[in-house]
C-alpha cells in the first residue's frame, strides 16, 4: 500500500530521484525519462477522459489504460538486478498486453480502413486521443532505447504494452470521431 503523508522530502533537491529499489539516480537518467514519458501520456489521457462522457465503453477502457500505466510506471521504476529486493516487483504481464489488442480489435471493427493518412483532430476527444498517442510513441522510443542499454533490462512485456498502447490510442480517436467519418485526411502536397 502507498502511503503519502509528507509531499516535498526535498531529496530531489540535488538532481537525484529515487527508483523504487531505493537507488538514487540523475532526474535525468533514461529510466527515469521512461516511466517519465508513461506518467505523461497517463496524465494526457486524463485530459482526453473530460471528453469521453459520450462513450462510457471508451471511457472504461481508457480507466483501466490508466490504471495500467501506473503499473508501467512501477516496472520501470524497478530495474532488474541480480540482488533481493524483499519483495516481489510489479511487472506488466502478457494479460494486460493481451487485453490491449482484444480492445484494439473491438474497437477497430467497425471503422473503415484508412486510404490515407489522417491528421490529429477533428473531435476534441479525438484530438486529446491524438496528442495521448503521441507522447506514448515517445515513451516506447525512450523505454526501447532503455531495452537498448547496456546494463539494463526492461520486463518482457513492457515494452509490448507501450507499443499496443499508442496502437490503442489511434484506433480510439478515429471511433472518437464517429468511426472515422470525421477523421481529417491528409492530402499530400496541398498547400504547394
Amino acid at each position: 500500500m502507498v502511503v503519502l503523508n509528507k509531499i516535498y522530502t526535498r531529496t530531489g533537491d540535488k538532481g537525484t530521484t529515487g527508483l523504487a529499489t531505493g537507488e538514487r539516480v540523475e532526474k535525468w537518467n533514461l529510466r527515469v525519462e521512461a516511466y517519465g514519458a508513461a506518467d505523461e501520456t497517463n496524465s494526457s489521457i486524463g485530459v482526453a477522459r473530460l471528453h469521453s462522457a459520450g462513450d462510457p465503453d471508451l471511457d472504461a477502457m481508457l480507466g483501466r489504460i490508466q490504471n495500467d500505466l501506473f503499473d508501467l510506471g512501477a516496472d520501470l521504476a524497478t530495474p532488474q538486478r541480480d540482488k533481493d529486493l524483499g519483495w516481489e516487483p510489479l511487472r506488466i504481464v502478457e494479460a494486460q498486453v493481451t487485453r490491449l489488442e482484444t480492445e484494439i480489435d473491438l474497437v477497430n471493427g467497425p471503422i473503415p480502413p484508412l486510404n490515407s493518412f489522417i491528421l490529429p483532430g477533428g473531435s476534441a476527444l479525438a484530438a486529446h486521443l491524438h496528442v495521448a498517442r503521441t507522447v506514448c510513441r515517445r515513451a516506447e522510443r525512450l523505454i526501447a532505447q532503455l531495452a537498448a542499454t547496456e546494463g539494463e533490462v526492461v520486463s518482457e512485456f513492457a515494452l509490448a504494452y507501450a507499443n499496443r498502447l499508442s496502437d490503442f490510442l489511434f484506433v480510439a480517436a478515429r471511433r472518437a470521431n464517429e468511426n472515422g467519418a470525421s477523421d481529417i485526411l491528409w492530402v499530400p502536397g496541398a498547400n504547394r
